[in-house]
Protein backbone atom coordinates (compact mmCIF):
# COMPACT_ATOMS: atom_id res chain seq x y z
CA UNK A 1 0.00 0.00 0.00
CA UNK A 2 1.25 3.49 -0.86
CA UNK A 3 1.72 5.97 1.94
CA UNK A 4 0.11 8.61 -0.28
CA UNK A 5 -0.78 9.39 -3.85
CA UNK A 6 -1.03 12.78 -5.48
CA UNK A 7 -3.69 12.83 -8.17
CA UNK A 8 -5.28 15.23 -10.63
CA UNK A 9 -2.05 17.24 -10.76
CA UNK A 10 0.03 18.96 -13.43
CA UNK A 11 3.32 17.27 -12.51
CA UNK A 12 6.45 18.69 -14.14
CA UNK A 13 9.01 16.01 -13.31
CA UNK A 14 12.13 17.73 -14.78
CA UNK A 15 13.01 14.24 -16.00
CA UNK A 16 13.42 14.26 -19.80
CA UNK A 17 12.47 10.57 -19.99
CA UNK A 18 9.06 11.30 -18.45
CA UNK A 19 8.51 15.08 -18.43
CA UNK A 20 4.87 15.26 -17.26
CA UNK A 21 2.45 13.17 -15.22
CA UNK A 22 -0.94 13.35 -13.50
CA UNK A 23 -0.47 10.94 -10.57
CA UNK A 24 2.50 10.31 -8.28
CA UNK A 25 2.87 7.58 -5.67
CA UNK A 26 4.87 7.89 -2.44
CA UNK A 27 6.10 5.18 -0.11
CA UNK A 28 8.33 5.85 2.89
CA UNK A 29 9.45 9.23 1.62
CA UNK A 30 10.34 8.07 -1.88
CA UNK A 31 8.62 8.35 -5.24
CA UNK A 32 7.67 4.84 -6.35
CA UNK A 33 5.91 5.53 -9.62
CA UNK A 34 3.93 7.81 -11.89
CA UNK A 35 0.52 7.58 -13.57
CA UNK A 36 -0.41 4.03 -14.61
CA UNK A 37 2.23 2.53 -12.30
CA UNK A 38 0.42 3.87 -9.22
CA UNK A 39 -3.11 4.97 -10.19
CA UNK A 40 -4.74 1.67 -9.27
CA UNK A 41 -2.70 1.06 -6.11
CA UNK A 42 -4.32 1.53 -2.69
CA UNK A 43 -2.98 4.43 -0.62
CA UNK A 44 -3.44 5.52 2.98
CA UNK A 45 -4.01 9.07 1.73
CA UNK A 46 -5.09 10.34 -1.67
CA UNK A 47 -4.50 14.05 -2.25
CA UNK A 48 -6.51 15.61 -5.07
CA UNK A 49 -4.56 18.67 -6.21
CA UNK A 50 -7.32 19.89 -8.52
CA UNK A 51 -4.99 20.68 -11.39
CA UNK A 52 -2.29 22.45 -9.39
CA UNK A 53 1.28 22.33 -10.71
CA UNK A 54 3.83 20.13 -8.94
CA UNK A 55 7.59 20.55 -9.33
CA UNK A 56 10.60 19.06 -7.58
CA UNK A 57 11.27 21.02 -4.41
CA UNK A 58 13.46 24.03 -5.14
CA UNK A 59 17.10 23.71 -4.12
CA UNK A 60 18.78 26.89 -2.92
CA UNK A 61 22.44 26.10 -3.44
CA UNK A 62 23.86 29.09 -1.52
CA UNK A 63 22.19 30.46 1.62
CA UNK A 64 23.07 31.66 5.11
CA UNK A 65 20.35 30.27 7.35
CA UNK A 66 21.87 31.26 10.67
CA UNK A 67 22.50 34.82 9.52
CA UNK A 68 18.97 34.98 8.09
CA UNK A 69 17.38 33.84 11.34
CA UNK A 70 19.53 36.14 13.45
CA UNK A 71 18.69 39.05 11.19
CA UNK A 72 14.98 38.36 11.63
CA UNK A 73 15.33 38.83 15.40
CA UNK A 74 17.80 41.75 15.44
CA UNK A 75 17.08 45.50 15.15
CA UNK A 76 17.50 46.68 11.57
CA UNK A 77 18.13 49.99 9.83
CA UNK A 78 17.10 48.58 6.43
CA UNK A 79 14.22 51.05 5.84
CA UNK A 80 16.33 54.09 6.75
CA UNK A 81 17.54 56.49 4.07
CA UNK A 82 18.84 59.29 6.31
CA UNK A 83 21.78 59.26 8.70
CA UNK A 84 19.68 60.62 11.55
CA UNK A 85 17.16 57.80 11.13
CA UNK A 86 19.90 55.17 11.28
CA UNK A 87 21.30 56.77 14.42
CA UNK A 88 17.84 56.79 16.00
CA UNK A 89 17.56 53.00 15.51
CA UNK A 90 21.03 52.47 16.99
CA UNK A 91 20.14 54.70 19.93
CA UNK A 92 16.99 52.71 20.60
CA UNK A 93 18.90 49.41 20.42
CA UNK A 94 21.57 50.73 22.77
CA UNK A 95 18.95 51.86 25.28
CA UNK A 96 17.61 48.30 25.48
CA UNK A 97 20.93 46.74 26.52
CA UNK A 98 21.34 46.49 30.26
CA UNK A 99 24.94 47.57 30.85
CA UNK A 100 27.58 49.87 29.47
CA UNK A 101 30.30 47.91 27.70
CA UNK A 102 27.94 45.33 26.23
CA UNK A 103 27.63 44.72 22.49
CA UNK A 104 24.81 46.19 20.43
CA UNK A 105 24.05 44.44 17.13
CA UNK A 106 22.12 46.21 14.39
CA UNK A 107 21.50 44.74 10.93
CA UNK A 108 20.44 46.07 7.54
CA UNK A 109 23.12 48.71 6.98
CA UNK A 110 23.68 49.83 3.38
CA UNK A 111 25.64 53.00 2.71
CA UNK A 112 24.13 53.41 -0.75
CA UNK A 113 20.82 54.52 0.72
CA UNK A 114 22.66 57.23 2.70
CA UNK A 115 25.07 58.39 0.01
CA UNK A 116 28.09 57.69 2.25
CA UNK A 117 29.29 55.52 5.09
CA UNK A 118 28.46 56.31 8.69
CA UNK A 119 31.41 57.02 10.96
CA UNK A 120 32.50 55.79 14.36
CA UNK A 121 32.19 59.34 15.67
CA UNK A 122 28.53 59.47 14.66
CA UNK A 123 27.82 56.14 16.33
CA UNK A 124 29.57 57.42 19.47
CA UNK A 125 26.90 60.08 19.87
CA UNK A 126 24.18 57.45 20.39
CA UNK A 127 26.02 54.38 21.72
CA UNK A 128 25.58 55.14 25.47
CA UNK A 129 28.90 53.48 26.28
CA UNK A 130 28.05 50.27 24.40
CA UNK A 131 30.11 48.53 21.71
CA UNK A 132 28.17 49.02 18.46
CA UNK A 133 28.42 46.57 15.55
CA UNK A 134 26.38 47.75 12.55
CA UNK A 135 26.36 44.90 10.01
CA UNK A 136 26.49 45.67 6.30
CA UNK A 137 23.74 43.95 4.31
CA UNK A 138 26.31 42.34 2.02
CA UNK A 139 27.98 40.49 4.88
CA UNK A 140 31.32 41.92 3.76
CA UNK A 141 31.62 44.90 6.06
CA UNK A 142 30.43 46.71 9.18
CA UNK A 143 30.61 50.03 10.94
CA UNK A 144 31.71 50.11 14.58
CA UNK A 145 32.06 52.85 17.14
CA UNK A 146 35.19 54.04 18.92
CA UNK A 147 34.69 51.60 21.81
CA UNK A 148 35.31 48.78 19.32
CA UNK A 149 38.10 50.51 17.41
CA UNK A 150 40.05 50.93 20.64
CA UNK A 151 40.09 47.15 21.13
CA UNK A 152 41.24 46.18 17.64
CA UNK A 153 44.81 44.96 17.16
CA UNK A 154 47.22 47.54 15.82
CA UNK A 155 47.26 47.82 12.07
CA UNK A 156 43.69 46.70 11.38
CA UNK A 157 42.58 49.00 8.54
CA UNK A 158 39.38 50.99 8.70
CA UNK A 159 37.82 54.09 7.22
CA UNK A 160 36.46 56.16 10.10
CA UNK A 161 34.90 53.04 11.62
CA UNK A 162 33.99 51.13 8.45
CA UNK A 163 35.65 47.70 8.46
CA UNK A 164 35.70 45.51 5.35
CA UNK A 165 36.41 41.81 4.90
CA UNK A 166 39.31 40.65 7.13
CA UNK A 167 39.11 43.81 9.23
CA UNK A 168 35.51 42.95 10.08
CA UNK A 169 36.66 39.46 11.07
CA UNK A 170 39.11 41.05 13.51
CA UNK A 171 36.22 42.90 15.15
CA UNK A 172 34.16 39.72 15.40
CA UNK A 173 37.00 37.98 17.20
CA UNK A 174 36.72 40.48 20.04
CA UNK A 175 33.47 38.94 21.23
CA UNK A 176 32.05 35.65 22.34
CA UNK A 177 30.50 33.52 19.57
CA UNK A 178 26.80 32.83 19.46
CA UNK A 179 25.64 29.85 21.51
CA UNK A 180 24.49 26.70 19.75
CA UNK A 181 20.92 27.02 21.02
CA UNK A 182 20.66 30.59 19.67
CA UNK A 183 22.03 29.50 16.30
CA UNK A 184 19.66 26.53 16.20
CA UNK A 185 16.64 28.76 16.83
CA UNK A 186 17.79 31.15 14.09
CA UNK A 187 18.31 28.34 11.59
CA UNK A 188 14.86 26.90 12.29
CA UNK A 189 13.22 30.32 11.77
CA UNK A 190 14.99 30.81 8.46
CA UNK A 191 14.27 27.26 7.30
CA UNK A 192 10.53 27.77 7.85
CA UNK A 193 10.69 30.84 5.61
CA UNK A 194 12.44 28.78 2.92
CA UNK A 195 9.77 26.09 3.08
CA UNK A 196 7.01 28.64 2.59
CA UNK A 197 8.72 29.64 -0.67
CA UNK A 198 8.96 26.08 -1.97
CA UNK A 199 12.56 25.36 -0.96
CA UNK A 200 13.13 21.82 0.33
CA UNK A 201 16.95 21.71 0.46
CA UNK A 202 19.72 24.27 0.89
CA UNK A 203 23.48 24.56 0.98
CA UNK A 204 24.67 26.64 3.94
CA UNK A 205 27.56 28.63 2.49
CA UNK A 206 30.34 28.76 5.05
CA UNK A 207 30.17 27.57 8.65
CA UNK A 208 32.81 27.96 11.32
CA UNK A 209 34.69 30.74 9.55
CA UNK A 210 35.58 34.28 10.51
CA UNK A 211 33.72 36.37 7.95
CA UNK A 212 30.21 35.79 9.32
CA UNK A 213 31.54 34.54 12.61
CA UNK A 214 28.59 32.63 14.03
CA UNK A 215 30.58 30.07 16.03
CA UNK A 216 33.63 27.79 15.73
CA UNK A 217 31.30 24.93 16.73
CA UNK A 218 28.46 25.97 14.42
CA UNK A 219 27.93 22.48 13.02
CA UNK A 220 26.76 21.40 16.46
CA UNK A 221 23.75 23.72 16.21
CA UNK A 222 22.55 21.89 13.10
CA UNK A 223 23.10 18.54 14.80
CA UNK A 224 21.08 19.84 17.75
CA UNK A 225 18.16 20.62 15.43
CA UNK A 226 18.47 17.21 13.80
CA UNK A 227 18.53 15.43 17.16
CA UNK A 228 15.47 17.36 18.37
CA UNK A 229 13.49 16.74 15.17
CA UNK A 230 13.44 20.47 14.40
CA UNK A 231 15.36 20.49 11.11
CA UNK A 232 12.49 21.04 8.65
CA UNK A 233 14.41 20.79 5.38
CA UNK A 234 17.60 19.23 4.07
CA UNK A 235 20.81 21.11 4.77
CA UNK A 236 24.24 20.68 3.28
CA UNK A 237 26.94 22.46 5.25
CA UNK A 238 29.92 24.13 3.59
CA UNK A 239 32.80 24.48 6.06
CA UNK A 240 34.69 27.73 5.60
CA UNK A 241 38.13 27.35 4.06
CA UNK A 242 39.88 28.70 7.12
CA UNK A 243 38.63 25.70 9.15
CA UNK A 244 41.23 23.52 7.40
CA UNK A 245 44.39 22.96 9.43
CA UNK A 246 47.80 21.52 8.50
CA UNK A 247 47.80 17.78 9.23
CA UNK A 248 50.70 15.33 9.39
CA UNK A 249 48.85 12.64 7.50
CA UNK A 250 50.54 9.73 5.75
CA UNK A 251 52.63 10.97 2.85
CA UNK A 252 50.78 8.74 0.38
CA UNK A 253 47.50 10.51 1.26
CA UNK A 254 48.84 13.71 -0.25
CA UNK A 255 46.72 15.82 2.11
CA UNK A 256 48.51 18.95 3.39
CA UNK A 257 45.47 20.43 5.19
CA UNK A 258 42.24 18.90 6.41
CA UNK A 259 39.36 19.04 8.87
CA UNK A 260 39.75 16.94 11.99
CA UNK A 261 39.65 13.20 11.28
CA UNK A 262 39.95 13.86 7.56
CA UNK A 263 36.24 14.59 7.08
CA UNK A 264 35.31 15.94 3.66
CA UNK A 265 32.46 16.44 1.19
CA UNK A 266 29.78 13.76 1.47
CA UNK A 267 29.91 12.93 5.17
CA UNK A 268 26.42 12.77 6.70
CA UNK A 269 22.98 11.63 5.63
CA UNK A 270 20.00 12.73 3.54
CA UNK A 271 19.07 15.44 6.05
CA UNK A 272 22.40 16.88 7.20
CA UNK A 273 25.71 16.48 5.45
CA UNK A 274 29.02 18.11 4.60
CA UNK A 275 29.09 19.75 1.20
CA UNK A 276 31.75 21.77 -0.55
CA UNK A 277 34.58 23.64 1.14
CA UNK A 278 33.74 27.37 0.94
CA UNK A 279 36.70 29.59 0.06
CA UNK A 280 36.42 33.37 -0.19
CA UNK A 281 38.62 35.15 -2.74
CA UNK A 282 37.04 38.62 -2.78
CA UNK A 283 34.20 40.70 -1.35
CA UNK A 284 30.97 41.99 -2.88
CA UNK A 285 29.67 44.59 -5.29
CA UNK A 286 27.38 46.17 -2.71
CA UNK A 287 30.33 46.99 -0.44
CA UNK A 288 32.52 47.78 -3.48
CA UNK A 289 34.98 45.06 -2.43
CA UNK A 290 34.48 42.62 -5.33
CA UNK A 291 37.88 42.34 -7.04
CA UNK A 292 37.75 43.72 -10.60
CA UNK A 293 40.34 43.96 -13.36
CA UNK A 294 39.18 47.49 -14.22
CA UNK A 295 37.98 50.09 -11.68
CA UNK A 296 34.42 50.66 -10.59
CA UNK A 297 32.93 53.30 -12.89
CA UNK A 298 33.94 56.82 -11.93
CA UNK A 299 36.63 55.67 -9.47
CA UNK A 300 40.17 54.31 -9.42
CA UNK A 301 39.10 51.53 -7.03
CA UNK A 302 39.22 47.88 -8.15
CA UNK A 303 38.01 46.15 -4.99
CA UNK A 304 40.13 43.73 -3.01
CA UNK A 305 41.08 40.11 -2.62
CA UNK A 306 40.52 38.49 0.76
CA UNK A 307 44.19 37.56 1.15
CA UNK A 308 47.50 37.36 -0.65
CA UNK A 309 46.85 35.68 -4.05
CA UNK A 310 49.46 32.98 -3.44
CA UNK A 311 47.91 32.05 -0.08
CA UNK A 312 44.45 31.89 -1.61
CA UNK A 313 45.76 29.70 -4.42
CA UNK A 314 47.45 27.35 -1.96
CA UNK A 315 44.23 27.01 0.04
CA UNK A 316 42.22 26.14 -3.08
CA UNK A 317 44.84 23.61 -4.18
CA UNK A 318 45.11 22.08 -0.71
CA UNK A 319 41.33 21.73 -0.48
CA UNK A 320 41.28 19.90 -3.79
CA UNK A 321 44.14 17.62 -2.73
CA UNK A 322 42.26 16.78 0.49
CA UNK A 323 39.34 15.47 -1.57
CA UNK A 324 36.90 18.33 -1.11
CA UNK A 325 34.46 19.64 -3.60
CA UNK A 326 35.25 23.36 -3.67
CA UNK A 327 32.84 26.31 -3.65
CA UNK A 328 35.02 29.30 -4.44
CA UNK A 329 33.46 32.70 -3.77
CA UNK A 330 34.46 34.95 -6.68
CA UNK A 331 32.25 37.90 -7.55
CA UNK A 332 34.59 40.14 -9.54
CA UNK A 333 36.33 39.07 -12.74
CA UNK A 334 39.78 39.46 -11.16
CA UNK A 335 38.75 37.08 -8.40
CA UNK A 336 37.34 34.70 -11.01
CA UNK A 337 40.72 34.70 -12.78
CA UNK A 338 42.40 33.69 -9.53
CA UNK A 339 39.82 30.98 -8.84
CA UNK A 340 40.03 29.49 -12.33
CA UNK A 341 43.84 29.56 -12.31
CA UNK A 342 43.93 27.81 -8.93
CA UNK A 343 41.37 25.17 -9.91
CA UNK A 344 43.27 24.46 -13.12
CA UNK A 345 46.50 24.05 -11.16
CA UNK A 346 44.78 21.77 -8.66
CA UNK A 347 43.41 19.51 -11.39
CA UNK A 348 46.85 19.25 -12.99
CA UNK A 349 48.37 18.10 -9.70
CA UNK A 350 45.64 15.55 -8.96
CA UNK A 351 43.03 15.07 -11.69
CA UNK A 352 39.52 14.58 -10.29
CA UNK A 353 37.12 14.71 -13.26
CA UNK A 354 34.01 14.46 -11.05
CA UNK A 355 35.11 16.99 -8.44
CA UNK A 356 32.16 19.25 -9.38
CA UNK A 357 33.93 22.38 -8.21
CA UNK A 358 31.76 25.50 -8.14
CA UNK A 359 32.31 29.22 -8.39
CA UNK A 360 29.91 31.01 -6.08
CA UNK A 361 28.30 34.19 -7.42
CA UNK A 362 30.31 34.56 -10.66
CA UNK A 363 29.01 38.13 -10.50
CA UNK A 364 31.09 39.66 -13.31
CA UNK A 365 32.42 37.20 -15.86
CA UNK A 366 34.18 38.43 -19.00
CA UNK A 367 33.47 36.70 -22.33
CA UNK A 368 36.96 35.17 -22.40
CA UNK A 369 36.35 33.49 -19.03
CA UNK A 370 33.30 31.51 -20.15
CA UNK A 371 35.26 28.84 -22.09
CA UNK A 372 37.50 28.32 -19.04
CA UNK A 373 34.48 27.51 -16.85
CA UNK A 374 33.43 24.93 -19.43
CA UNK A 375 36.88 23.43 -19.91
CA UNK A 376 37.37 22.98 -16.16
CA UNK A 377 33.84 21.61 -15.61
CA UNK A 378 33.12 24.33 -13.05
CA UNK A 379 29.49 25.14 -12.18
CA UNK A 380 28.35 28.76 -11.88
CA UNK A 381 26.22 29.26 -8.75
CA UNK A 382 24.52 32.60 -9.40
CA UNK A 383 22.04 34.80 -7.50
CA UNK A 384 19.62 36.30 -10.05
CA UNK A 385 17.77 38.32 -7.40
CA UNK A 386 20.86 40.46 -6.86
CA UNK A 387 20.17 42.13 -10.19
CA UNK A 388 16.45 42.38 -9.51
CA UNK A 389 17.09 44.13 -6.17
CA UNK A 390 20.37 45.94 -6.84
CA UNK A 391 20.68 45.86 -10.60
CA UNK A 392 20.38 49.60 -11.20
CA UNK A 393 23.24 50.33 -8.83
CA UNK A 394 25.38 47.44 -10.04
CA UNK A 395 24.90 48.39 -13.69
CA UNK A 396 25.92 51.98 -12.91
CA UNK A 397 29.12 50.99 -11.11
CA UNK A 398 30.07 48.43 -13.78
CA UNK A 399 29.43 50.72 -16.73
CA UNK A 400 27.82 50.11 -20.10
CA UNK A 401 30.32 47.55 -21.41
CA UNK A 402 30.47 45.34 -18.32
CA UNK A 403 26.86 45.50 -17.12
CA UNK A 404 25.69 42.70 -19.49
CA UNK A 405 28.37 40.38 -18.03
CA UNK A 406 26.80 40.37 -14.57
CA UNK A 407 25.22 37.20 -13.17
CA UNK A 408 25.02 35.63 -16.59
CA UNK A 409 22.54 33.03 -17.72
CA UNK A 410 22.59 32.40 -21.48
CA UNK A 411 26.35 32.84 -21.72
CA UNK A 412 26.98 30.01 -19.29
CA UNK A 413 24.44 27.68 -20.86
CA UNK A 414 25.65 28.29 -24.40
CA UNK A 415 29.16 27.31 -23.30
CA UNK A 416 27.94 24.12 -21.64
CA UNK A 417 28.44 25.41 -18.09
CA UNK A 418 26.05 24.13 -15.41
CA UNK A 419 23.96 27.14 -14.34
CA UNK A 420 22.82 26.85 -10.72
CA UNK A 421 20.29 29.13 -9.04
CA UNK A 422 20.60 30.37 -5.47
CA UNK A 423 19.75 33.36 -3.30
CA UNK A 424 22.59 34.20 -0.84
CA UNK A 425 19.72 34.78 1.58
CA UNK A 426 19.50 37.13 3.55
CA UNK A 427 21.53 39.52 1.39
CA UNK A 428 18.40 39.91 -0.71
CA UNK A 429 15.07 38.25 -1.42
CA UNK A 430 15.30 34.45 -1.30
CA UNK A 431 12.15 33.40 -3.15
CA UNK A 432 13.10 31.11 -6.08
CA UNK A 433 10.10 32.09 -8.19
CA UNK A 434 11.09 35.75 -8.15
CA UNK A 435 14.64 34.78 -9.13
CA UNK A 436 13.30 32.58 -11.94
CA UNK A 437 11.26 35.53 -13.20
CA UNK A 438 14.39 37.67 -13.36
CA UNK A 439 16.33 34.96 -15.20
CA UNK A 440 13.64 35.01 -17.90
CA UNK A 441 13.05 38.77 -18.05
CA UNK A 442 16.42 40.26 -16.95
CA UNK A 443 14.51 43.27 -15.61
CA UNK A 444 15.34 45.02 -12.32
CA UNK A 445 12.76 46.17 -9.80
CA UNK A 446 12.71 49.60 -11.46
CA UNK A 447 12.04 48.09 -14.88
CA UNK A 448 15.59 48.48 -16.22
CA UNK A 449 16.79 45.73 -18.55
CA UNK A 450 20.20 44.39 -17.59
CA UNK A 451 21.96 42.17 -20.07
CA UNK A 452 18.84 41.06 -21.95
CA UNK A 453 20.94 38.73 -24.13
CA UNK A 454 21.61 36.69 -20.96
CA UNK A 455 17.92 35.78 -20.57
CA UNK A 456 17.04 32.07 -20.41
CA UNK A 457 13.81 30.16 -20.96
CA UNK A 458 11.43 29.33 -18.12
CA UNK A 459 12.37 25.65 -18.40
CA UNK A 460 16.09 26.49 -18.15
CA UNK A 461 15.47 28.70 -15.12
CA UNK A 462 13.43 25.97 -13.41
CA UNK A 463 16.24 23.53 -14.12
CA UNK A 464 18.73 25.86 -12.38
CA UNK A 465 16.71 25.53 -9.15
CA UNK A 466 16.05 21.79 -9.42
CA UNK A 467 18.21 19.50 -11.57
CA UNK A 468 21.26 21.76 -11.62
CA UNK A 469 21.00 22.48 -7.90
CA UNK A 470 20.96 18.75 -7.19
CA UNK A 471 24.01 18.27 -9.41
CA UNK A 472 25.96 21.10 -7.75
CA UNK A 473 25.19 19.67 -4.29
CA UNK A 474 25.90 16.08 -5.39
CA UNK A 475 22.29 15.11 -4.72
CA UNK A 476 21.46 14.20 -8.32
CA UNK A 477 20.92 10.53 -7.45
CA UNK A 478 18.17 11.43 -4.97
CA UNK A 479 16.79 14.90 -5.77
CA UNK A 480 16.23 17.46 -8.51
CA UNK A 481 13.57 15.56 -10.48
CA UNK A 482 10.39 13.67 -9.68
CA UNK A 483 11.74 10.31 -10.79
CA UNK A 484 10.86 6.95 -9.22
CA UNK A 485 13.41 6.13 -6.54
CA UNK A 486 14.15 9.74 -5.65
CA UNK A 487 13.02 11.61 -2.54
CA UNK A 488 9.46 12.88 -2.47
CA UNK A 489 10.45 16.53 -2.05
CA UNK A 490 8.02 18.73 -3.98
CA UNK A 491 6.48 22.15 -4.27
CA UNK A 492 2.85 22.70 -5.30
CA UNK A 493 2.14 25.90 -7.25
CA UNK A 494 -1.05 27.70 -8.11
CA UNK A 495 0.00 28.20 -11.76
CA UNK A 496 2.33 26.62 -14.28
CA UNK A 497 5.35 28.97 -14.65
CA UNK A 498 5.72 27.94 -18.29
CA UNK A 499 2.37 29.36 -19.33
CA UNK A 500 1.86 32.54 -17.32
CA UNK A 501 3.16 35.90 -18.46
CA UNK A 502 6.82 36.08 -17.33
CA UNK A 503 6.04 39.18 -15.27
CA UNK A 504 3.69 37.04 -13.13
CA UNK A 505 6.08 34.18 -12.32
CA UNK A 506 7.32 35.74 -9.09
CA UNK A 507 3.76 36.13 -7.84
CA UNK A 508 2.67 32.53 -8.38
CA UNK A 509 1.16 31.12 -5.18
CA UNK A 510 3.15 28.46 -3.35
CA UNK A 511 0.27 26.26 -2.17
CA UNK A 512 2.27 23.66 -0.26
CA UNK A 513 5.73 22.18 0.20
CA UNK A 514 6.42 18.48 0.74
CA UNK A 515 9.58 16.99 2.25
CA UNK A 516 9.94 13.21 2.38
CA UNK A 517 6.38 12.99 1.10
CA UNK A 518 4.98 14.92 4.07
CA UNK A 519 3.33 18.31 3.72
CA UNK A 520 5.61 20.46 5.84
CA UNK A 521 3.85 23.73 5.18
CA UNK A 522 0.61 24.93 3.71
CA UNK A 523 1.65 28.41 2.62
CA UNK A 524 -1.97 29.60 2.68
CA UNK A 525 -2.03 29.17 6.47
CA UNK A 526 1.08 31.27 7.17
Amino acid sequence: MLCSRLTNANILTMDPDRPVARDLGIWRGRIVGLDEAVTSLPAREVIDLQGATVLPGFIDSHVHLAWTGLKQSTPSVAPCQRVEDVLAVVAEAASRTPHAGTWVDVMGYDQRALGRHLTAAELDTVSRGRKVFLMHDSGHGCVVNSAVLELLPAGVPHRSGFLAEGAMTAARRLRLPYGQAEIADAVERAARTCLAEGVTAVAEAGIGGGLLGHSPVELGAYQLLRDQGRLPLRVQLMPAGDTLRPREAHASDGIPRALDLGMRTGFGDDWLSLGALKIYTDGGMMARTAALTAPYAGTDHTGQLQDDPDRLTRLIVDGHLAGWQLAVHAIGDRAADLALDALERAQRLRPRPNARHRIEHAGLIRPDQLPRFARLGVSAVVQPSFLYSFGDDYADVMGEERAPWMYRGRGFLDHGVTLVGSSDRPVTDGAPLRAIQFMVERVSASGRQIGPDEAVTVEEALRAYTVAGAYACRWDDSAGSLTPGKRADMVVLGDDPRYVDPSRIGGIEVIATFVDGHETTDARKL
